[in-house]
C-alpha cells in the first residue's frame, strides 16, 4: 500500500517548521541559553546561516513527508479521526526517534541536560505543530 498523501499540507508543515525554530531559537526566547550551552558565538555573517537553513529545510521536508505517510498508515490500519491519528503518530514517533537519540546522544557527547531538554521540547513542539497541519489537511 502506498500512503496517499496531501503535499501542500507538507509543504505548509514544513515552513511551519522554520517558523517554530526562527521563534524558538530567537535570543529574546530560547536563542541566548541555547548559544551559551551550546557553546555557540555568532559570527555575524549572515551567508554562515545560509547552508544550516537550507539543510533544515530540506530534512524538515523530509519529516513531514515521513510523518504524513506514517499518519496515512496509522489512519486507515486504526481508522477513527485522521487528527488524532496524526497528533498521537507524531508524539510516539517523537518519542521513540528524536527524543531517545538526541538524548542518548547528547550523554555521549556531555552535553548539558538543559540544552537537551531545550533541543528535545523544540522538536516536540514542531512535530505537534506538523502534524496539526497534516492531520487537519489530509489526502
Amino acid at each position: 500500500m502506498i500512503p496517499e498523501i496531501n503535499y501542500w499540507a507538507v509543504l505548509l508543515a514544513t515552513l511551519s517548521s522554520m517558523v517554530v525554530g526562527s521563534i524558538w531559537y530567537t535570543p529574546k526566547v530560547f536563542g541566548n541559553y541555547w548559544m551559551k550551552q551550546a557553546n555557540i558565538t555568532p559570527s555575524g555573517n549572515t551567508k554562515d546561516a545560509i547552508r544550516p537553513i537550507l539543510l533544515t529545510l530540506i530534512v524538515s521536508f523530509i519529516t513531514a513527508w515521513v510523518l504524513a505517510g506514517a499518519t496515512y498508515l496509522s489512519w486507515d490500519f486504526y481508522g477513527g479521526s485522521f487528527l488524532l491519528n496524526a497528533l498521537l503518530t507524531g508524539v510516539i514517533l517523537w518519542a521513540g526517534f528524536t527524543a531517545a537519540r538526541f538524548i542518548t546522544h547528547d550523554a555521549f557527547d556531555g552535553r548539558p541536560a538543559g540544552l537537551t531538554v531545550l533541543n528535545v521540547a523544540h522538536e516536540l513542539v514542531t512535530i505537534v505543530i506538523m502534524a496539526l497541519i497534516i492531520g487537519i489537511w489530509p489526502a
